[in-house]
């Protein structure tokens, strides 16, 4: 189907194209000089002492419960409002996803829910800065400090957000970002952790290049490891955009305020805003129906939006009720109320750097004529 207005758009200059024809014309494509570079000038952007390119935010997730050394029969809390990744990367360590329900504003996991679900068996906590709003991740940290827990963050849908003034990604003990080109910043496919922990640090640079120890050779493996090794195709296009991170926050932020404008005062919707306290990130602008609609009501506008060339999507389904999720561990609708509340409700509208006015306006009104005819 082609589309009017599309969901989303990556912002590739000139620029970049020519930074990544030039790896391309060198003979270093992967593990090269470009890896370093972006290594490093990405752990300054965020203030960690380190960073670890991997080929996506999944693989870094996943780098991340094995350098913390999640095993089964341990438990990690988090979130059932997320894209999947968060709890399948969790499951992947043989660990066991330990839900706790939202904060109905800010849609983060609620903390005022985390220690009721802390057991002898929880090692960590994944908190998610959900669609770049960090609201509540100081708290979480808060209370994983007390009890001695890890603190995985997955800041892949928030590069770029500050909390309080101190940036997204300095939180956790060990943090992820992820560059799919529907991301505030793209390398193709990609993602990076970050951690001030030189040895957890370490251990997820042998890990994602196939268990290799540091100074060993080609052939020299000293642990089970992964190919999850992001070239230096990708990283050069990263150096690039990330010079222009800046930029692209404050086009996310002009968008997103243009949306609330144009909105404002239809209250057969909830209007996302940026939260006192931060500067959002935004990832996506996704609006919610008011109580009275019903899912079957949201899906129709879903699909008549569709209809009309505007493509939109249901940020996000419960990530509980999952097929896969129902059948190993026995969840069932009404086990997290506010999730499955916000659920039904969702509609990501299209968002991305360089939307216009123009575009907006036409989204707004067809938004309004289908939800006229609902």
């Amino acid at each position: 189907m082609e589309f009017k207005v599309h969901l989303s758009r990556p912002d590739i200059s000139q620029t970049d194209i020519d930074a990544v024809v030039e790896v391309l014309k060198s003979p270093n494509l992967s593990l090269g000089p470009r890896l370093d570079e972006f290594e490093a000038r990405f752990a300054e952007y965020v203030g960690r002492k380190r960073a670890i390119a991997v080929n996506s935010g999944t693989s870094g997730l996943y780098l991340c419960t094995q350098a913390l050394g999640l095993e089964p029969g341990d438990e990690v809390i988090t979130t059932p409002f997320t894209f999947i990744a968060s709890v399948t990367t969790i499951m992947m360590a043989g660990a066991t996803p330990v839900f706790v329900d939202i904060d109905p504003v800010s849609l983060n996991m609620d903390p005022s829910g985390i220690q009721a679900a802390i057991t002898d068996k929880t090692k960590a906590i994944l908190p998610v800065v959900i669609f770049g709003n960090p609201v509540g991740l100081d708290t979480v940290c808060e209370i994983a400090s007390e009890y001695n827990l890890a603190v995985i963050e997955d800041s892949c849908e928030g590069l770029g957000s500050k909390l309080n003034d101190k940036m997204i990604g300095t939180f956790g003990t060990m943090s992820v970002f992820a560059f799919y080109p529907n991301k505030q910043m793209t390398t193709g496919e990609g993602g990076m952790i970050v951690t001030d922990d030189d040895e957890l640090a370490d251990l997820c640079v042998s890990l994602r290049n196939q268990g290799r120890g540091r100074g060993g050779g080609w052939l020299a493996h000293e642990r089970l490891g992964y190919n999850y090794r992001l070239s230096d195709i990708n990283c050069a296009l990263g150096i690039a955009q990330l010079v222009r991170l800046e930029e692209f926050v404050e086009k996310r932020r002009q968008v997103a305020r243009m949306y609330a404008e144009r909105l404002a005062g239809d209250d057969r919707m909830n209007v996302p805003t940026e939260p006192a306290g931060c500067r959002m990130s935004w990832f996506v602008f996704v609006v919610r129906l008011a109580d009275h609609y019903t899912m079957e009501q949201r899906n129709t506008l879903l699909r008549k939006m569709l209809e009309r060339g505007i493509q939109v999507s249901n940020y996000f389904p419960p990530v509980y009720l999952q097929p896969f999720m129902v059948e190993q561990y026995g969840y069932k609708q009404g086990d997290f109320p506010l999730t499955d509340a916000v659920c039904k409700s969702t509609i990501a509208l299209p968002f991305h750097n360089n939307l216009s006015a123009e575009e907006i306006d036409i989204v707004c009104t067809e938004l309004q004529s289908c939800l006229d005819k609902l």
